[in-house]
Protein backbone atom coordinates (compact mmCIF):
# COMPACT_ATOMS: atom_id res chain seq x y z
CA UNK A 1 0.00 0.00 0.00
CA UNK A 2 1.35 3.27 -1.08
CA UNK A 3 1.72 5.86 2.06
CA UNK A 4 -0.78 8.19 0.77
CA UNK A 5 -3.06 5.58 0.19
CA UNK A 6 -2.84 4.49 4.01
CA UNK A 7 -2.76 7.94 4.68
CA UNK A 8 -6.41 8.53 3.09
CA UNK A 9 -8.01 5.71 5.27
CA UNK A 10 -9.77 6.37 8.26
CA UNK A 11 -7.60 5.95 11.19
CA UNK A 12 -8.93 5.16 14.77
CA UNK A 13 -6.00 5.38 17.05
CA UNK A 14 -7.42 3.84 20.59
CA UNK A 15 -6.63 4.86 23.80
CA UNK A 16 -5.21 3.24 26.88
CA UNK A 17 -9.21 2.74 29.09
CA UNK A 18 -7.58 3.69 32.48
CA UNK A 19 -6.40 7.40 30.98
CA UNK A 20 -9.67 7.86 29.48
CA UNK A 21 -11.42 6.99 33.10
CA UNK A 22 -9.24 9.14 34.57
CA UNK A 23 -10.11 12.03 32.50
CA UNK A 24 -13.79 11.32 32.13
CA UNK A 25 -13.52 11.37 36.52
CA UNK A 26 -11.77 14.61 36.49
CA UNK A 27 -13.62 16.67 33.91
CA UNK A 28 -16.70 15.92 35.86
CA UNK A 29 -15.27 17.92 38.79
CA UNK A 30 -16.26 21.50 39.04
CA UNK A 31 -13.37 22.62 38.43
CA UNK A 32 -11.12 19.95 37.10
CA UNK A 33 -7.21 20.06 37.81
CA UNK A 34 -4.87 21.39 35.03
CA UNK A 35 -1.99 19.17 36.98
CA UNK A 36 -4.15 15.94 36.91
CA UNK A 37 -5.73 16.83 33.54
CA UNK A 38 -2.27 17.16 31.74
CA UNK A 39 -0.98 14.21 33.54
CA UNK A 40 -3.48 11.87 32.28
CA UNK A 41 -3.70 12.99 28.76
CA UNK A 42 0.62 13.07 28.71
CA UNK A 43 0.05 8.94 29.42
CA UNK A 44 -1.72 8.14 26.25
CA UNK A 45 -0.29 8.54 22.48
CA UNK A 46 -3.87 8.61 20.95
CA UNK A 47 -5.43 10.97 23.48
CA UNK A 48 -2.33 13.54 23.52
CA UNK A 49 -2.48 13.55 19.52
CA UNK A 50 -6.28 14.01 19.33
CA UNK A 51 -5.66 17.30 21.88
CA UNK A 52 -3.12 19.03 20.03
CA UNK A 53 -5.14 18.65 16.86
CA UNK A 54 -8.19 20.05 18.29
CA UNK A 55 -5.86 22.71 20.16
CA UNK A 56 -4.28 23.62 16.67
CA UNK A 57 -7.27 23.74 14.99
CA UNK A 58 -8.80 26.42 17.41
CA UNK A 59 -5.77 28.05 17.02
CA UNK A 60 -5.81 28.31 13.50
CA UNK A 61 -4.62 31.88 12.21
CA UNK A 62 -2.29 31.90 15.45
CA UNK A 63 1.24 33.21 15.14
CA UNK A 64 2.59 30.07 16.91
CA UNK A 65 1.35 26.03 16.65
CA UNK A 66 0.45 24.33 20.07
CA UNK A 67 3.34 21.25 20.86
CA UNK A 68 2.50 20.62 24.16
CA UNK A 69 0.02 19.37 26.36
CA UNK A 70 -0.10 22.45 28.36
CA UNK A 71 -0.49 24.82 25.72
CA UNK A 72 -3.60 22.61 24.35
CA UNK A 73 -4.83 22.35 27.92
CA UNK A 74 -4.92 26.02 28.09
CA UNK A 75 -6.28 26.65 24.58
CA UNK A 76 -9.47 24.38 24.87
CA UNK A 77 -12.15 24.71 27.48
CA UNK A 78 -13.74 22.02 29.61
CA UNK A 79 -16.57 21.34 27.66
CA UNK A 80 -14.41 20.76 24.34
CA UNK A 81 -12.01 18.35 26.84
CA UNK A 82 -14.82 16.28 27.65
CA UNK A 83 -16.17 15.93 23.63
CA UNK A 84 -13.01 14.87 23.03
CA UNK A 85 -12.24 12.26 25.71
CA UNK A 86 -15.60 10.74 25.33
CA UNK A 87 -15.16 10.18 21.64
CA UNK A 88 -12.02 8.22 21.73
CA UNK A 89 -11.93 4.64 20.97
CA UNK A 90 -10.67 2.23 23.73
CA UNK A 91 -8.20 -0.38 23.13
CA UNK A 92 -10.06 -2.75 25.35
CA UNK A 93 -8.81 -5.64 24.04
CA UNK A 94 -5.86 -7.79 22.18
CA UNK A 95 -7.39 -7.13 19.28
CA UNK A 96 -7.75 -3.97 18.72
CA UNK A 97 -4.82 -3.23 16.93
CA UNK A 98 -4.21 -6.64 15.36
CA UNK A 99 -0.13 -7.88 16.06
CA UNK A 100 0.33 -5.17 18.39
CA UNK A 101 0.66 -5.73 22.11
CA UNK A 102 -0.55 -2.14 23.27
CA UNK A 103 0.05 -2.49 26.93
CA UNK A 104 3.88 -2.82 25.68
CA UNK A 105 3.04 0.18 23.17
CA UNK A 106 1.32 2.19 25.88
CA UNK A 107 4.39 2.01 28.17
CA UNK A 108 7.19 2.06 25.90
CA UNK A 109 5.97 5.28 24.21
CA UNK A 110 5.25 7.14 28.07
CA UNK A 111 9.12 5.75 28.73
CA UNK A 112 10.22 7.06 25.55
CA UNK A 113 8.46 10.59 26.43
CA UNK A 114 9.91 10.85 29.82
CA UNK A 115 13.77 9.89 28.60
CA UNK A 116 13.21 12.62 25.58
CA UNK A 117 12.32 15.51 28.12
CA UNK A 118 15.07 14.38 30.59
CA UNK A 119 17.94 14.43 27.67
CA UNK A 120 16.25 17.40 26.11
CA UNK A 121 16.99 18.92 29.36
CA UNK A 122 20.51 18.43 28.85
CA UNK A 123 20.80 19.57 25.41
CA UNK A 124 18.80 22.66 25.66
CA UNK A 125 15.93 21.73 23.94
CA UNK A 126 12.15 21.87 24.61
CA UNK A 127 11.34 19.40 27.14
CA UNK A 128 7.83 19.84 26.12
CA UNK A 129 7.98 19.35 22.80
CA UNK A 130 10.48 16.14 23.12
CA UNK A 131 7.61 14.96 25.41
CA UNK A 132 5.12 15.59 23.04
CA UNK A 133 7.86 13.83 20.28
CA UNK A 134 8.30 11.01 22.84
CA UNK A 135 5.08 9.99 23.36
CA UNK A 136 3.73 10.15 19.53
CA UNK A 137 6.61 8.75 17.69
CA UNK A 138 4.93 5.08 17.73
CA UNK A 139 1.78 6.18 16.30
CA UNK A 140 2.49 5.40 12.79
CA UNK A 141 3.16 1.94 14.04
CA UNK A 142 -0.32 1.25 15.31
CA UNK A 143 -1.46 3.36 12.04
CA UNK A 144 -0.15 0.25 9.87
CA UNK A 145 -1.28 -1.93 11.67
CA UNK A 146 -4.47 -0.86 11.10
CA UNK A 147 -4.78 0.32 8.12
CA UNK A 148 -2.86 -3.01 6.44
CA UNK A 149 -3.19 -5.67 9.41
CA UNK A 150 -2.17 -8.27 6.87
CA UNK A 151 1.16 -7.51 5.52
CA UNK A 152 1.83 -6.04 8.80
CA UNK A 153 1.29 -9.58 10.68
CA UNK A 154 4.29 -10.59 7.87
CA UNK A 155 6.55 -8.19 8.77
CA UNK A 156 6.20 -9.14 12.48
CA UNK A 157 6.53 -12.44 11.68
CA UNK A 158 10.55 -11.21 10.72
CA UNK A 159 10.78 -8.77 13.51
CA UNK A 160 9.21 -7.49 15.89
CA UNK A 161 7.73 -3.51 16.11
CA UNK A 162 10.12 -2.54 18.97
CA UNK A 163 13.26 -4.05 17.34
CA UNK A 164 15.76 -1.30 16.83
CA UNK A 165 16.21 -2.10 13.00
CA UNK A 166 12.17 -2.73 12.29
CA UNK A 167 12.63 1.15 10.86
CA UNK A 168 15.16 -0.57 7.97
CA UNK A 169 12.92 -3.19 7.46
CA UNK A 170 10.01 -1.41 7.05
CA UNK A 171 11.49 0.63 4.60
CA UNK A 172 12.50 -2.31 2.46
CA UNK A 173 9.41 -3.69 2.56
CA UNK A 174 6.87 -0.85 2.37
CA UNK A 175 9.15 1.91 0.73
CA UNK A 176 8.47 3.77 3.86
CA UNK A 177 8.77 3.55 7.78
CA UNK A 178 6.75 4.09 10.87
CA UNK A 179 8.66 7.26 11.52
CA UNK A 180 7.28 8.92 8.06
CA UNK A 181 3.97 7.72 8.95
CA UNK A 182 4.13 9.22 12.21
CA UNK A 183 5.16 12.48 10.95
CA UNK A 184 2.60 12.69 8.17
CA UNK A 185 -0.01 11.73 10.75
CA UNK A 186 1.68 14.90 13.20
CA UNK A 187 1.82 17.40 9.57
CA UNK A 188 -1.73 16.66 9.19
CA UNK A 189 -2.61 17.38 12.28
CA UNK A 190 -0.91 20.83 12.06
CA UNK A 191 1.88 19.92 14.78
CA UNK A 192 4.75 22.49 14.55
CA UNK A 193 6.98 21.40 11.94
CA UNK A 194 9.91 20.70 14.90
CA UNK A 195 7.70 18.33 15.87
CA UNK A 196 6.91 16.84 12.87
CA UNK A 197 10.59 17.17 11.36
CA UNK A 198 11.80 14.84 14.90
CA UNK A 199 9.20 12.43 14.32
CA UNK A 200 10.24 11.90 10.57
CA UNK A 201 14.12 11.56 10.96
CA UNK A 202 14.68 10.21 14.63
CA UNK A 203 14.92 6.78 13.29
CA UNK A 204 18.31 7.67 11.19
CA UNK A 205 18.80 11.48 12.77
CA UNK A 206 21.80 11.82 9.88
CA UNK A 207 19.70 11.19 6.62
CA UNK A 208 18.41 14.59 7.03
CA UNK A 209 20.16 17.15 5.54
CA UNK A 210 19.46 19.62 8.04
CA UNK A 211 20.69 18.02 11.26
CA UNK A 212 17.60 18.04 13.87
CA UNK A 213 18.94 17.76 17.32
CA UNK A 214 15.06 16.94 18.59
CA UNK A 215 15.89 13.88 16.27
CA UNK A 216 18.86 12.98 18.26
CA UNK A 217 17.58 13.58 21.32
CA UNK A 218 14.02 11.13 20.26
CA UNK A 219 16.78 8.52 18.69
CA UNK A 220 18.16 8.19 22.52
CA UNK A 221 15.22 8.04 23.78
CA UNK A 222 13.56 5.51 21.95
CA UNK A 223 17.40 3.59 22.09
CA UNK A 224 16.99 3.33 25.93
CA UNK A 225 13.41 2.62 25.86
CA UNK A 226 13.61 -0.62 23.43
CA UNK A 227 16.64 -1.57 25.61
CA UNK A 228 14.80 -1.55 28.69
CA UNK A 229 12.31 -3.77 26.81
CA UNK A 230 14.89 -6.07 25.32
CA UNK A 231 16.58 -6.59 28.61
CA UNK A 232 19.66 -5.73 27.40
CA UNK A 233 22.84 -6.27 29.75
CA UNK A 234 25.08 -3.82 30.79
CA UNK A 235 27.23 -5.03 27.51
CA UNK A 236 24.70 -4.95 25.16
CA UNK A 237 23.75 -1.59 26.14
CA UNK A 238 27.21 -0.25 26.24
CA UNK A 239 27.61 -2.16 22.26
CA UNK A 240 24.04 -0.79 21.20
CA UNK A 241 24.72 2.92 21.84
CA UNK A 242 24.12 4.78 19.71
CA UNK A 243 27.28 6.63 20.10
CA UNK A 244 27.65 9.16 16.74
CA UNK A 245 24.04 10.69 17.93
CA UNK A 246 25.83 10.92 21.50
CA UNK A 247 28.47 12.45 20.40
CA UNK A 248 26.78 15.33 18.25
CA UNK A 249 24.37 16.11 21.34
CA UNK A 250 27.39 16.27 23.57
CA UNK A 251 25.91 12.96 25.28
CA UNK A 252 27.99 10.17 26.22
CA UNK A 253 26.45 6.24 27.65
CA UNK A 254 27.66 7.32 31.34
CA UNK A 255 24.93 11.03 30.58
CA UNK A 256 22.61 9.05 29.54
CA UNK A 257 22.32 6.65 31.78
CA UNK A 258 22.78 8.39 34.59
CA UNK A 259 19.90 11.08 33.67
CA UNK A 260 16.96 8.26 33.51
CA UNK A 261 14.76 9.53 34.66
CA UNK A 262 12.22 6.00 35.26
CA UNK A 263 12.59 3.71 37.95
CA UNK A 264 13.04 0.43 35.40
CA UNK A 265 12.52 -1.77 38.28
CA UNK A 266 8.84 -0.96 39.28
CA UNK A 267 7.67 -1.87 35.81
CA UNK A 268 4.69 -0.27 36.48
CA UNK A 269 1.43 -0.36 33.99
CA UNK A 270 1.42 1.67 30.84
CA UNK A 271 -0.85 4.20 33.08
CA UNK A 272 1.38 5.03 35.97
Amino acid sequence: MELQALLAQPIALPSLPRAVALLMSELAQAEPSLRRLNQFFGTDPALAARLLQEANASAFGAQQQISGIPEALALLGVAQLRTLVRAAPLGASSRSVPGVNLQLFWRYSLNTAKLARSFAGLVQQSQIVAYTAGLLHGVGELALHLADPERMQSINSLMPPLDPRRAKLEQRLLGYCYAQVSAELARRWQLPLVVVDALRHHHAPFDNNDYEPLAGVLHLAAWRARAREAGLSERELAVSFPGKVGLTLGLDIDMVLQQDPIDWKARPDAGD
